[in-house]
């Protein structure tokens, strides 16, 4: 007999890209801005209020890892591990991630940052090809949440 855990799991797959052109904004400044803990700090959280970060770490190297975790005021605890697999400062970075929720892993992940000079200022290109699993996340969602934290990128460039 086959348990009720077992009958639900599943996976699907996703691709996506996210670009943004900052006009006066150089290339190594927004790489900055993903390279160090206080460099995220200002930018790279949940979309909203609703969420307190629990515990943060950044070794930003090829095979370096990051881990934010969160708890959303409903009580609910997410997740991103990170492991960097190439760096070029100021270029390109390549890592992987996977997310959980309540403990219970719901993606893997392999997330490409590019950043090219464009004019006085950067086109950051963003592209995520991801593994959902179980049900419990899906390739828009992922995406929409993405979408929200460069656009909370975008207002921190902008201060």
């Amino acid at each position: 007999m086959t348990n009720q855990t077992e009958q639900n799991r599943s996976v699907s797959h996703g691709v996506f890209t996210i670009e943004r052109t900052y006009a006066d904004v150089r290339p190594q400044r927004v790489f900055d801005a993903f390279a160090s803990i206080e460099g995220k700090n200002g930018w790279f959280t949940a979309p909203n209020d609703n969420w307190d970060i629990v515990e943060r770490t950044m070794d930003f190297k090829v095979g370096g890892r990051e881990r934010l975790k969160g708890k959303w005021k409903t009580g609910m605890v997410t997740e991103f591990d990170a492991t960097y697999f190439d760096i070029i400062p100021g270029e390109r970075i390549v890592y992987t991630y996977e997310m959980h929720l309540d403990g219970r892993k719901i993606s893997v992940s392999l997330a490409t940052l590019e950043f090219k000079a464009s004019g006085a200022g950067t086109q950051l290109i963003m592209t995520e090809q991801g593994a959902f699993l179980d049900g419990f996340d899906d390739n828009g969602s992922r995406e929409r949440g993405s979408r929200e934290i460069i656009d909370k990128l975008s207002a921190y460039l902008q201060r």
